[in-house]
C-alpha cells in the first residue's frame, strides 16, 4: 500500500499548442518511466507512490518543461498523503467507472 498520491498537471509557458503538447508528453513519458502505478487523464496524470518520492518527482517534472524549451511553468498540483493508514489507490476510486 502506498502512502501519498499525487496528481499533477503541467502548463508550460510556449507560443505554440503543438510544443506544449511535445513538452507534456516529455512529462508524461517521465512519469511512466518511474515504474509507479499511473494513470493519465485529460487535464492531469495521477501517481502513486512515496511521499517524499512523489515530491522529488513533482520537482523533476519542472525542469523536464524548462529543459524541454519551456521558459516558464504552471503546474498544478494535489496531494493525498497518509503515513499510517495509506491512500486509496487509482484502481479503488476509479474500478466502479471503467465499462461506463
Amino acid at each position: 500500500m502506498c502512502n501519498a498520491s499525487l496528481a499533477i498537471q503541467v502548463l508550460p509557458a510556449v507560443a505554440e499548442g503543438e510544443e506544449v503538447l511535445r513538452i507534456v508528453d516529455t512529462v508524461i513519458a517521465y512519469l511512466k518511466s518511474t515504474g509507479l502505478n499511473i494513470f493519465v487523464g485529460p487535464f492531469e496524470t495521477t501517481i502513486e507512490g512515496d511521499f517524499e518520492r512523489l515530491m522529488e518527482i513533482a520537482a523533476e517534472c519542472q525542469r523536464l518543461c524548462i529543459r524541454a524549451g519551456a521558459g516558464s511553468v504552471s503546474t498544478y498540483i494535489k496531494v493525498v498523503y497518509s503515513p499510517v493508514a495509506g491512500v486509496w489507490s487509482i484502481e479503488q476510486k476509479t474500478a466502479q467507472y471503467h465499462n461506463v
